[in-house]
Parts: C-alpha cells; structure tokens; sequence
C-alpha cells in the first residue's frame, strides 16, 4: 500500500508547485511595448534579402522564465506565428520583389498581455523583366503558335498582356509568375512581345516589355476568282452563271470549302461543281461574292450586277376613292415603265384579285358598289415568266346614313340642363348631326369615329317642351340627309311649395278629438314622397303616393299634440319643398270645461248663501234700530220730523258717526190733502266699516242702502195712512270682494 500511494503523493506535490510557480511568474512579468525594425532599410532593390525584427520590452523576476509568442502582419494579413523565451523575433524575406511591398508590423503575446508595434513599410523597387517564348517561328496563315510569358520570382496579383506591335493580342490575370496562350496571327510577320502589371494596394505598376519575337505567317493561297457570263449588265428574265475558282493545288485540299454569297443571302454553300446558274430579277441587283474558307481563314473576291427591271411594279387604283353603295366604281391595273428592248405592251398579262381570289384576267374590272364588293383588290402583272404584283388596296363602299335616333341621356327635369343624344346606327364616317328645335337649328357636332353619339345639351321650360326636339343626320351621300322621330321623354316637373291643411280648424281642437293633417302640390311629378314634422325634428310619418296630395291622422289628441306642424314633399327632382307651419293648440275638452264650471259653482254657493244670511240678519237689526228712534208729530204739522239714528257696533271702537237728515223732494208740506199724514224724512248714515274676513261683502266701493222705516202713533188699525216713511241711505266704505 504505502509503495502504490508515495508515487502518487509526489505527483501532487509537482504540480502545486508548477501551478503556484507558473501563477507567481505570471504576476511577475509586465510585457511593456513591442518594436518592429527593417533592415537594411525601408526602401530596396528588388533582390535584396530584408530581414524583420520583433522587439519584446519585457521586465520580469530571476525565478520567470516567460514565453513570448511573436506574430508578424503584412498589409494587416497574418504571415507567421512563432514562440520563444527570447526577447526577440527574426522573419527575413529573401531576394525581396514588388510584391513584398507593403506595411508590416508585429505583435507580442505573454499569457494574458498583448501588445502590437506601430506599422512601418517596405518599399521594394524594380520588376522583374518578363521573357517570352513561342513554340514556332514559321506558320502558315490559320495556324496556331504556343506563347510563354514569365516574369519569374515575382508574386501577387499580376496581369499579363501579349501584343503584335501596338495592337493588344490577349490579357490573363493570375496570381502566377507565367501565363501561356495559343495564338492565331494573321498574314504576314508578327513581332511578338509581352509585359505585365502588379496591383499594389490600388495601384497598378508596369513592367518593362519583354523581349520581341517575330514569327513569319506564310499567306494561305485559297483566294477564289469569279466569272459571270453572258454580262454584268442583265434584263429581269435573262439566266445569269456564276464561276468561282481557287488554284488547283489547294482545291485537292478537302478542308477547302467554296460559297457564293449575295448580301445576306448564301446563294450556294460548299459548291462542288463551282458553278451556279439564276434567272434574274430586278432585286437581284447588287454585290455577289464568292467566299473559300480552310479552317478560320476566309478569302473572297466579288462582282457587282446590275438588273434592269422588264417591267416596273403593277399599280392598282381605284375611282372614284370614294363611293356611296349603289355608286358605280372602275378598277385598273398597269405598270408605268417595260423594257422595250425585250418585251412589247401587249407581252404584259394582267389578272385583278379580290381577297386572294382571281376576280378577272384583265387590266380592268367595273362594277356597283356595295357590301359584296368590299374586300382587298391587288392585281398582277406577267411577261416572260416575270410576275410582278401591286400594293393590296382595300375597297369599302361608303354606307348611306341611316335614320337616327334621337334619346335623352340621363333624366329629364323642368328647369334643369339635360343632354341629348343623336345615332345612326349606320353610315359611313364622318357623320354630322343637328338639333333642331321644331324647325329651327340649336346645335350640331361632326362625329369621326365609329359607335360615338353626339350629345347636346338643352333646357326646358314646360313638359310639352321635350317633343319640340328632332335631329338630323348626313354624310354627304347621294341621298338626302334624315330626320329623326320628335323627342318623346318622361319629363319630371319639381314639385311646387307644399300647403298644410289642418281640419278641425285650428282654434276648434279639443282633447279626444282627431286632428288631419292634408299636405298638398300644386304640381310635380309622382311618385311623390310626403313627410309630416312636428315643431323642427319629430317626424310624424312618410307616404310616397301617385297623387298630388296626401294625408295623416293623428288620433285622440291631447294637450301635448299642441305645436307648430308642416309638411315636405319631394320627387326624382330631388328638390324638396317645405310648407308655412301651422301653429295648432289643442284645449281642454267640453266635459272637462263643464265639471270645472260646475266644481267653481260648488265652491262659491256656499259662500254665497252664507253672505246673504249674514246681510238678512244686519239688515233686519238695522229695522228695529229704526224703529226705536222715530218720535211722534202733529198730523198737521209742516216741520219735518228729524229721525237720528246711532249706530253702535260692539266691534267698533272710537269711529265717529253723522247722520244728515232732509225732507223729501216734490213734497207739499201745507197740503193737506196729501195721501201720507205724516211727514218723510230721509236720513244718510254713513259708517266706516272693517273688513270681515267672515262677513264679506258681494259688491266693490261704498254701497248705498236704503231703509224704509214706518212710524205709527198708535196700533196699526188706527193709523188711518198718516204712517210716515223715512228713508235712510247709508254709506259704506266697503272692502275689495273676492272673486
């Protein structure tokens, strides 16, 4: 056990001290700066070796033992990673080209510190001159050379050019120092050479030329010769032969390959006989050449030919141009020019076609137009085999106008603009149109394009104004112009001011009763919509009815129907109308009137009967009082009898009383015939009376009583009418009555 366990005890023991160790080195080290250097210097020749040194400003304890790792960049790209305990770093660049131009710069890296130096460049001079090789020197015309440009040693991103003397053969761009190409030269000799450019951070540097090389192309004898028999100068019809020729030798050669061409056109490809025959034609006029080809080289040689037509083109043509169906119309076909020389104007065979199809084999064709002889004429022409046609020409006979209808777009309302609209469904363009109005014109338009109607606008006054409108339609056809149908339209008439009518008539409406409410138009067109309103915003009810007028119903009204009522109509004019308002005022109904009457009655008899009790009762104290104030006279006596009556009510205090006292008028106190035997005395009292609240009096102001007081001397029976009246006329202040 304890041999096992020791090993493993000093195991451990190990690697606490390394770790302890390698922790305390690494806090005793502190990595200051990192310097980069170029030697020999920043700027060289290309070819010198450039040596880079890595600089690590390190401070650190005897027991640290760091380990540095040094990184070097070039234009910011990492070139080389390397660790050393050493303090400094060497990366040497051999034999240095352009391409190791650039800025440089290193870095230092000790555990957990970093540090990077500032960036320097390198400036390497002179590119390397680019040689160049080829495979042959003597080719024959089509053949291929082998180039080989090299700019050896040289790196980055190059790009080679190969030229013949200034002109510019092919360009390769590659990040190699060669490039190799197949080249096609032409005849003759090509001095050959090449260069190339390096790209340096954006900007190109060019070498210097290679060296020059001439290769000798031998010309390709293949050119072909050409013949043509019988002329140069033919007439349309005449057989024109083409020969071409290549020397005899180079014609064993199967890669050869002989075509005649005109313009565009191959005539006759790889042509074995070498020979080609045509009949000429008046487009056949021109350059024709004939071409060898071997390989990508082509020889030609050519000849100009000129054709003189036999006859010119036909020309179709057609009178008069235009023409009315039912109008006669001629057609004719001709050429303006031939050759004389070879044909005579009898030679010349002509045929008239319609749609394709043969119509008539000759210069002229008659007929009367109409829809069958619509359609594309065109004619030929023939002499000698030569068939020329015309320009296609296409006939349409011109289609009477036909009678028009006349409509109105849109509706038709009294007062208001509206259009109307003139067609003839057939006739040929242009057409003109007028608006007549019974016989006289308002307007007219010309119509140049097919299915358009001509539009007027017009107004009316009156319904009956609408049939006073036709239109007339022409084309300048043979026929005269037509007319249309008068205008027929509904015609919708606004509607005029609504009246409201109220039945009962307002001032008569009790509560119960039913109040109709009659809207009416003096005119406009039905259907009418009529709309009853109470005050501004309440709707009552809305009809849309045929008639003129309309009514509404309101049932058993009350005092809440009371209020301002009218009415709106309105049609497909769209112009409502609104009438006066009426004001209705409904009252309270006769029963309710009645029981109020009767209800006051009932609250006022009582009253009454209790003032009339009351009055009996003071006016009969006011008789006894009377009674006991009179004093006896002389039956014969001429004085009259003073009657003083005093008044004392227990309720009134310290008021004073006067009584006046006066014989009656129109007596005769000497006469002693007079049916009265004692004197009349009229007495006025007047008493300031309080207000009762309980004795209230029926009249207003001071009231005026008579009392007719009697005086006796003795019991009645022994009176003998010597009975004496006496009036007394009191006075009152009295209070205001209650109504």
């Amino acid at each position: 056990m304890q041999v096992k366990i020791q090993p493993c005890l000093r195991m451990g023991t190990f690697l606490l001290l390394f770790l302890f160790t390698s922790e305390e080195a690494h806090a005793d080290i502190i990595l200051k700066k990192a310097d980069l250097t170029i030697q020999p210097r920043n700027e060289v020749q290309r070819g010198t070796n450039v040596s880079l040194t890595c600089l690590a400003e390190v401070s650190y304890s005897a027991k640290a033992h760091p380990i540095h790792k040094y990184m070097f960049y070039k234009d910011y790209q990492l070139l080389h990673t390397e660790e050393t305990s050493n303090t400094e770093l060497l990366y040497s660049i051999s034999d240095a080209r352009v391409g190791h131009s650039g800025k440089y710069k290193c870095a230092v890296v000790i555990g957990e510190q970093n540090k990077d130096s500032i960036g320097k460049d390198l400036t390497v001079k002179g590119l390397q001159t680019p040689v160049l090789s080829v495979d042959k020197f003597t080719v024959r015309e089509g053949d291929v050379i082998t180039a080989d440009c090299t700019a050896e040693g040289e790196i980055g991103s190059l790009m080679f050019f190969f030229r013949d003397g200034d002109n510019e053969i092919y360009m390769e761009s590659t990040n190699n120092h060669q490039v190799q190409k197949k080249l096609s030269l032409s005849k003759g000799t090509s001095n050959l050479f090449c260069n190339y450019f390096i790209n340096l951070g954006g900007t190109m540097l060019q070498s210097n030329g290679s060296n020059v090389i001439s290769v000798n192309i031998q010309e390709l004898e293949i050119t072909p010769s050409i013949t043509v028999k019988p002329l140069t100068n033919v007439i349309e019809g005449d057989t024109i032969n083409f020969r071409c020729n290549v020397d005899m030798i180079q014609q064993k050669n199967s890669d050869l390959k002989i075509s005649l061409v005109h313009g565009l056109t191959v005539l006759s490809f790889n042509m074995t006989q070498k020979n080609y025959t045509m009949s000429a034609k008046a487009n056949d006029s021109g350059e024709f050449e004939c071409i060898s080809s071997m390989g990508n080289i082509h020889k030609s040689s050519s000849v100009n030919i000129t054709v003189k037509e036999l006859f010119s083109m036909p020309v179709l043509s057609i009178t008069p141009p235009k023409v009315f169906e039912g109008e006669h119309f001629n057609i004719r076909c001709h050429v303006k020019s031939f050759a004389s020389e070879r044909i005579q104007k009898d030679d010349i065979k002509y045929s008239i076609f319609k749609d394709n199809t043969p119509k008539i084999s000759n210069d002229r064709y008659s007929d009367t137009a109409s829809r069958a002889t619509n359609g594309k004429y065109m004619c030929s022409a023939k002499a000698n085999g030569i068939i020329k046609e015309s320009w296609a020409e296409i006939f349409e006979a011109k289609v009477l106008v036909s009678k028009p209808e006349i409509t109105v777009d849109g509706p038709v309302i009294v007062g208001k603009p509206f259009w109307i609209t003139c067609h003839s469904e057939n006739g040929s363009l242009p057409i003109n149109y007028t608006l007549k109005r019974n016989h006289f014109n308002v307007n007219w338009t010309e119509e140049s394009y097919t299915h358009n109607k001509s539009r007027f606008l017009v107004e009316i006054s009156t319904p009956a104004d609408i049939s006073s409108y036709w239109c007339e339609a022409k084309n300048n056809g043979p026929v005269s112009a037509k007319m249309s149908e008068r205008l027929y339209a509904h015609v919708i008439v606004p509607v005029g001011k609504p009246l409201l009518t109220v039945l009962p008539v307002p001032g008569n409406i009790e509560e119960g009763q039913d109040l109709t409410l009659i809207c009416g138009i003096p005119k406009g067109s039905p259907p009418i919509s009529f709309t009853f309103y109470r005050s501004i915003h309440t709707l009552l009810h809305n009809i849309t009815v045929q008639s003129n007028s309309s009514s509404y119903v309101l049932t058993a009204v009350t005092r809440q129907d009371s209020g301002s009522y009218y009415c709106r109509a309105l049609n497909s004019a769209e112009e409502a109308s609104m009438s006066d308002p009426i004001t209705v005022e409904v009252s309270l109904a006769t029963w309710k009137k009645a029981l109020i009457a009767v209800f006051c009655m009932l609250l006022v008899a009582p009253l009454i009967l209790v003032f009339a009790m009351r009055y009996k009762a003071k006016r009969g104290k006011k008789e006894m009082a009377a009674e006991l104030s009179v004093k006896p006279a002389s039956p014969k006596s001429d004085e009259s009898l003073t009657l003083s009556l005093t008044h004392d009510y227990p309720h009134t205090v310290g008021v004073n009383e006067s009584v006046w006292s006066k014989g009656p008028p129109n007596v005769d106190q000497d006469s002693e015939g007079s049916p009265f035997e004692g004197d009349i005395e009229y007495t006025e009292v007047v008493h300031p009376q309080p207000v009762d609240p309980v004795r209230i009096p029926l009249r207003k102001g001071t009231d005026t009583v008579y009392s007719e007081l009697q005086t006796s001397q003795g019991a009645p029976e022994h009176m003998n009418h010597r009975s004496m009246v006496e009036y007394a006329e009191l006075s009152h202040d009295l209070p205001e009555p209650v109504d």
